[in-house]
C-alpha cells in the first residue's frame, strides 16, 4: 500500500505487515518508557527543591549574608505586604487553572521548576519586605498545592502513557493483553 491508502497494483490482496520494523518499534516504545519515568522524577526533584528553597525560608534565609546597604537603595522599596499577597493569590488561581486545564486536555506539559522560581520570587519579595515569618506558611501552602496538583496531573499523564506503552510492546510481542490478562 501506498501512503495514504492508495493501493498499489503490486501491492493488491496484500496486507501491510506491522512486524517489518519490530526492532526499532520496540526500540523506540522502550525508550518512550525510559523517557516516561525521568519526567517524573524530573518532577520530584523540583518539588525536592522547593522544599529545600522553604527550610532556607523558615530560617528567613539567615545563613546568608544581607544585601548590602547600597544594594538595597538601589532596589528600592519593596511592594506593600498586601500587594505582594494578592499577586500571590493571583498567581495561585492562575497556575491551578492552568494545570487542571493541562489535565483535561491530556497534555503531558508541565510547569516543573518554573513553579518553583516563582515562589521563590515569592519568599524573596515576603524577605526583602521583612514579613518573611508572618507570611511563610501562606507561601508555603501555596507551593505544596501547585506542586502536589502539577505532580499528580504528571503522575497519571505518565502512568496513562506507560501504559499505553506496554500495550504496543505486547502486541509486538503477539502477547494479549486486556483486562482479562492482568
Amino acid at each position: 500500500m501506498e501512503k495514504g491508502g492508495v493501493t498499489l497494483p503490486g501491492d493488491e490482496g496484500r496486507t501491510p505487515d506491522f512486524r517489518e520494523n519490530h526492532d526499532r518499534l520496540r526500540k523506540d516504545a522502550l525508550d518512550n518508557i525510559r523517557a516516561l519515568h525521568r519526567k517524573f522524577t524530573a518532577e520530584l526533584l523540583v518539588s525536592a527543591l522547593f522544599l529545600l528553597l522553604s527550610i532556607a525560608a523558615l530560617s528567613d534565609f539567615s545563613f546568608f549574608p544581607s544585601l548590602p546597604a547600597n544594594i538595597r537603595t538601589m532596589l528600592g522599596r519593596p511592594p506593600s505586604v498586601n500587594m505582594i499577597s494578592a499577586v500571590l493569590l493571583l498567581y495561585i488561581f492562575s497556575a491551578i487553572i492552568l494545570i487542571l486545564s493541562r489535565m483535561m486536555s491530556g497534555s503531558g506539559s508541565y510547569g516543573g521548576i518554573s513553579h518553583v522560581g516563582y515562589l521563590a520570587g515569592f519568599y524573596f519579595f515576603y524577605h526583602f519586605s521583612g514579613k518573611l515569618p508572618e507570611n511563610f506558611w501562606a507561601v508555603f501552602a501555596a507551593g505544596v498545592t501547585i506542586l502536589g496538583l502539577e505532580g499528580y496531573h504528571l503522575w497519571i499523564y505518565c502512568s496513562e502513557e506507560i501504559e499505553r506503552t506496554r500495550d504496543v510492546l505486547a502486541f509486538l510481542d503477539g502477547k494479549p493483553r486486556g483486562k482479562e490478562c492482568r
